[in-house]
């Protein structure tokens, strides 16, 4: 079994600490790389500091990475030494029950004496036994749940699409943003940017709301045709029935999601991607007038993944990043809460 370096926190403080962890060989239909970025999502935040329930530790986090394939188990057709490998946010699933076979491989159900469900990249594997992600030198993983990352995406900025990129890709491609109409993305850190980017690749005409301005030469370079600050007094009721899709990547537990949703046209939709830790009320009454809809959207299956790395290589996109060591993540933890990344950190494990 390969041993390499890697990040882990001890509790749910997060001071993070270099380690050495145990990887298997790539057996039948597997693949191990090199990992060389890995970037920091708020989901790692979230899971690593306990907040959405209690987590086995020392945990190594990190569901955005990007590596080398070194090696290829028994019968892998995918992948050869050398190629550029992408893992997002799972790694197995059943493969046989609808969702699976409709290429929803994240809301995978199990099949009776199979895996009971979509296996995440990081925390238990099918058996309960502690598994390790992305701060690390190394990964290994089933062919199916790898992507490949195409050369026109500077590899230092590609570990951040299998999460950001997919969970915005996704919603995006679902609701038809395209050309005649009209999108707002709501914030503009590490999600909303790769939104932006996205939506105005597809053809919309693209918006964003912000709290205050500090990211508007930001979001118009990234090809937003409008800005807008919630600062400002008025500005949501200025736009009521203006939008036909809004995509929210905001996580703060205090929005006025009422407000937002009477900015959308009839028939519009209002997508939650942020997934704020505690729950939200919201008038109904707002999204009757207008038949409007509210959604939430949860990453994207595995084709989907491929998909959205082509679209992004294609149309020139790539998350703006930060590239940090290991002895930085600790700190890069407190600034991603405090909204002081633009706009996605990456780890470069060469530091480890």
């Amino acid at each position: 079994m390969p041993e390499v370096l890697a990040y882990a926190a001890d509790d749910t403080t997060t001071q993070f600490h270099r380690t050495t962890i145990s990887l298997r060989e790539p057996g039948p239909g597997e693949i191990y790389f090199d990992v060389k970025y890995a970037g920091i999502c708020h989901s790692d935040i979230h899971t690593a500091r306990g907040e959405w329930g209690p987590k086995k530790y020392p945990i190594v986090p990190g569901h955005e990475i990007a590596g080398i394939v070194a090696a290829v188990g028994e019968g892998v057709t995918k992948f050869s030494v050398g190629d550029k490998v992408g893992v997002g946010c799972m790694t197995n699933s059943c493969g046989q029950c609808e969702y699976c076979n409709a290429g929803y491989e994240q809301f995978c159900v199990g099949t009776e004496g199979g895996l009971p469900g979509t296996l995440w990249t990081y925390g238990d594997d099918a058996d309960g036994n502690p598994t390790a992600g992305g701060y690390a030198q190394g990964f290994t993983v089933s062919e199916r749940f790898a992507c490949h990352i195409p050369d026109e995406i500077p590899f230092e900025t590609a570990a951040p699409l299998l999460c950001a990129g997919i969970t915005t890709y996704s919603p995006l491609k679902r609701y038809e943003a395209g050309p005649g109409k009209k999108v707002a993305i709501v914030g503009m850190g590490g999600l909303g940017h790769m939104a932006v980017q996205i939506a105005a690749a597809m053809g919309a005409e693209v918006s964003v709301i912000s709290q205050g301005r500090s990211k508007e030469a930001d979001a118009l370079k990234f090809g937003a045709k409008h800005f807008y600050a919630t600062s400002e007094e008025g500005t949501l009721e200025s736009l009521a029935g203006t939008f036909d899709l809004i995509v929210c990547t905001v996580s703060a537990d205090d929005l006025d999601y009422t407000a937002f949703i009477r900015t959308l046209k009839p028939f519009g939709t209002f997508v939650d991607v942020g997934l704020p830790e505690h729950p939200s009320k919201i008038h109904l009454a707002a999204l009757c007038g207008g038949n409007k809809a509210l959604a939430g959207s949860q990453i994207g299956g595995i084709a989907q993944t491929q998909e959205m790395l082509d679209f992004c290589a294609q149309n020139g996109i790539a998350p703006q990043v930060e590239i940090i060591g290991g002895e930085d993540i600790t700190a890069a933890y407190d600034n991603v809460v405090a909204s002081k990344v633009r706009y996605r950190y990456v780890i470069d494990t060469a530091t480890f």
